[in-house]
């Protein structure tokens, strides 16, 4: 299975480190110089690696380590994103086959079909602009991938969505609850800007399942601000590093994002919503030189019953949308719920897309 939805109790353990194929990458020498290696290289050193490569060697490498370039931060966005199209239907021939092997238990055939229907929906279908893509995917675990809205290439500006708890390969764009899940919200903000900002749908980290000690604690959120700082360091150096992304936080997400402490070089702008806090007792426990919002809570979210103290390891600290804690007020009006604020017809996604486009 790809994920537990349900389950309330602790003990998620964080995929980190670099992707599977980094020992076959690191050891390539076909093309006559060492590869950077994804466990050591910056985001920079693979951007200058890249950058001294002819185009058929970079595809060379992309149809070779389909799983190693399309999550290497700091290669060009376009060919992670072929790359990541290659290596999510490899993955799905590797599971039709898992489902027929007779070696396996039946268990184990229920699981792989159930992985080849999720890639294989991966797979179809387009997104506005044209086919899907991936800016990440690693099957490892609950899965994580990230998803393009636009052309980073070419968008006058970027943004990232980084979602909160039972987030995994299996629900980053679960039609039952659209704006809960960083897809519903990316393309909700995408097309708020008129298609003038490229949106990203993280799903890069391992998030809690429901609401038991991973999402009261921040240990989870240490290992996905690592990620989110590799992969704000590359948008810089692979795309626009004059109009950094601005990032939108939401829940648990927003305890990734004050971990993360991105600096002007990283982020534009970090928007946080539905937070239970961002692990730091008040904006000027952040970098002042990237602005801070903070989305009024609508009174039908139940974030707000959540305790806002960090005591013994547990809670992430103040209430960001307290005016004592000094971040800038974002509205909310016509928002319902924790998952409804990036709703179309909500001020909340009107002030969203505002920031995106750095009005």
């Amino acid at each position: 299975m790809l994920g537990a939805g349900g389950w309330a109790a602790g003990g998620e353990r964080a995929v980190t480190g670099p992707p599977s194929g980094t020992a076959a990458w690191v050891a390539d020498t076909a093309l006559g110089v060492p590869l950077p290696d994804p466990a050591t290289a910056s985001p920079a050193e693979v951007a200058a690696f890249f950058a001294a490569l002819a185009p058929a060697a970079r595809e060379e490498l992309a149809v070779r380590h389909p799983l190693v370039v399309g999550n290497l931060d700091g290669a060009p966005v376009d060919l992670r994103h072929r790359a990541n199209t290659r290596a999510i239907a490899e993955e799905y021939r590797r599971a039709l086959v898992r489902a027929v092997d007779p070696a396996l238990p039946r268990r184990d055939h229920t699981a792989a079909r159930e992985r080849a229907e999720r890639y294989r929906t991966l797979l179809d279908g387009a997104a506005p602009g044209g086919p899907r893509r991936y800016l990440a995917f690693d099957p490892r675990g609950r899965g994580q991938i990230a998803e393009v809205f636009g052309d980073l290439a070419t968008a006058r500006r970027a943004a990232v969505v980084v979602p909160g708890s039972d987030i995994d390969l299996r629900t980053f764009d679960r039609a039952g609850d659209p704006y809960g899940t960083p897809v519903g919200m990316a393309r909700a903000l995408y097309e708020a800007t008129g298609g003038r900002t490229a949106v990203i749908a993280w799903a890069g980290y391992t998030t809690p399942v429901g609401l038991g000690p991973d999402a009261a604690t921040e240990t989870l959120a240490e290992a996905g601000a690592e990620r989110l700082t590799r992969l704000l360091d590359g948008l810089a150096v692979s795309t626009r590093p004059d109009a950094p992304a601005t990032v939108f936080c939401h829940s648990y997400g927003s305890v990734v994002c004050g971990l993360a402490r991105p600096g002007p070089r990283q982020a534009s702008g970090v928007v946080v919503l539905g937070s239970p806090g961002l692990g730091v007792g008040s904006a000027a426990d952040l970098d002042p030189r990237v602005p801070l919002w903070a989305t009024a809570r609508n009174g039908s979210d139940w974030i707000g019953d959540v305790p806002h103290v960090r005591l013994f390891g547990l809670g992430h600290g103040a209430d960001p949308t307290d005016p004592a804690f000094g971040a800038r007020p974002l509205p909310s009006t016509g928002s319902h719920g924790h998952t409804g604020y990036f709703a179309p017809g909500t001020a909340s996604l009107a002030a969203f897309a505002d920031v995106a486009l750095g009005r």
